[in-house]
């Protein structure tokens, strides 16, 4: 009797087992086909990277010039995180703080003369729809909350078309920044000192976000604060990078780095003083 139960209980085991791994393979399988399913639904995965090109032994591989991600990351990424290219910049992702980690430009002086065929009036604020929904930041996070939408890929920065322009003003390419006197004011100085900079180099490469940085505290102990907006919790930096890299005509390169604080800077201090 105790030999026929130990023998059904072990069946039923063989019976459990089997299913996990059947459960285990079809998990896999849905996973390599591109897809989740979730009571029985099948969820649309998201879009991949729309950077690099996909090789297949059908197609004849064809050797095609440097793309516009290549010219901008000539010197590498400074990481692969939720990274976004768009027409005339790349950027990564922040998904929890719903901010860029970083943003990269690649400007000459094509791409900031002035150009008669650009109107900036036509441009929104939007979101960025290859971002998931649960991780986008709203225009409504911003209303009311005291702050700019800050550009840190600076639409000026763009001017070789009306598109290029208008991606400058996805969310995605935002923070919120103090408005008077930081944002309208220093910040605003600091892209155009970027923007002359192409008057002296061929080539300039400028890496911009966010910062998060601790301070000291009345009980001696460092934290790092900051607030969020909106009802997507949208992050507040503390301050804000901005990289620059000049590549002059002998191939030589000179670097500028700036930390600029998240508040109201007086109009008489230099930019040079936050290098």
């Amino acid at each position: 009797m105790i030999s026929k139960r130990i023998k059904q209980v072990m069946q039923l085991a063989a019976v459990g087992v089997t299913g996990y791994y059947v459960g285990q393979f079809n998990n896999k399988k849905a996973c390599i086909d591109g897809y989740v399913e979730v009571d029985g639904k099948r969820l649309k995965s998201m879009p991949g990277l729309p950077i690099f090109g996909t090789v297949s032994a059908a197609t004849p591989y064809i050797e095609s010039g440097p793309t516009r991600v290549s010219q901008i990351m000539k010197y590498g990424f400074p990481g692969l995180d939720n990274v976004r290219s768009y027409d005339d910049f790349v950027l990564s992702y922040d998904r929890r703080n719903r901010v860029p980690h970083w943003v990269f430009e690649h400007l000459t002086k094509a791409h900031v003369e002035k150009n008669d065929q650009i109107d900036r009036s036509k441009c929104d604020f939007t979101p960025d729809e290859s971002i998931h929904p649960f991780f986008r930041s709203q225009n409504s996070d911003y209303k009311g909350s005291g702050y700019d939408r800050g550009h840190m890929a600076a639409a000026g920065n763009h001017k070789l078309s009306q598109k290029h322009v208008e991606q400058t003003f996805y969310l995605t390419n935002m923070a919120p920044q103090v408005g008077e006197g930081f944002n309208r004011h220093a910040w605003n100085q600091l892209e155009k000192h970027v923007r002359k900079l192409t008057k002296v180099y061929d080539n300039v490469y400028c890496c911009t976000g966010p910062l998060y940085l601790p301070r000291k505290e009345s009980d001696g102990k460092w934290y790092i604060r900051y607030q969020v907006i909106g009802g997507n919790t949208v992050a507040v930096p503390t301050h804000f990078y901005k990289v620059v890299v000049g590549k002059g005509v002998d191939g030589t390169l000179d670097m500028e780095a700036f930390v600029m604080p998240n508040q109201k800077i007086p109009d008489e201090t230099p930019i040079s003083s936050f290098m």
